[in-house]
């Protein structure tokens, strides 16, 4: 939609992320993020950590669901999404107001930390309830199909490289 704000932010995991799911069964995770500006102080010589920025965002479906699969408290992310704003009464009738992120992509921070990455077997490769023909995004074959440890520092021996299917490509088509 125009003219709304979207943001990225670094940050790390306040809390695992928490999966529920609405009466119509569509999933949905809410994670918050603390993001902490450092400053070098030339006169100390020494880093120092300004105000956090703490926010709660929500991501859906099956985003939802690899979230709270591979994401845990601690965890470096990025996360991009739209930024809302909400105002409400707390229990002693002082107005707040929040900000929240409506995430629509997320992953972790690969500057101190390496990751695997493991496809879903339900995930991009459906586009309007329907599978990808084929190529990128497609439903692997089952001999290349990763391993079922989310891909979070589960340490597995590499296995050797499968044979790709004839016409099958990794690579995005751009």
């Amino acid at each position: 939609m125009a003219g709304e704000t979207t943001i990225t932010v670094v940050g790390n995991l306040v809390d695992d992320p928490e999966l529920r799911f609405t009466p119509a069964g569509a999933a949905v995770a809410k994670f918050r993020i603390a993001s902490t500006p450092r400053v070098f102080d030339r006169q100390t010589n020494e880093w120092k950590d300004g105000e956090g920025l703490f926010l709660t965002c929500s991501v859906w479906r099956q985003a939802a669901e690899n979230v709270a699969e591979s994401l845990q408290r601690g965890m470096r992310v990025i996360v991009q999404g739209r930024l809302k704003q909400r105002s409400y009464e707390d229990r002693e009738q002082v107005k707040r107001t929040v900000y929240e992120i409506d995430v629509e992509e997320v992953g972790p921070s690969l500057l101190r930390a390496s990751a695997k990455v493991t496809k879903s077997a339900s995930g991009g490769g459906q586009q309007g309830g329907q599978q990808a023909p084929g190529g990128w995004g497609a439903a692997r074959p089952a001999q290349q199909q990763a391993p079922a440890n989310g891909g979070w520092g589960g340490q597995q021996p590499a296995a050797a490289p499968a044979q790709q299917a004839p016409g099958y490509s990794d690579e995005p088509p751009f």
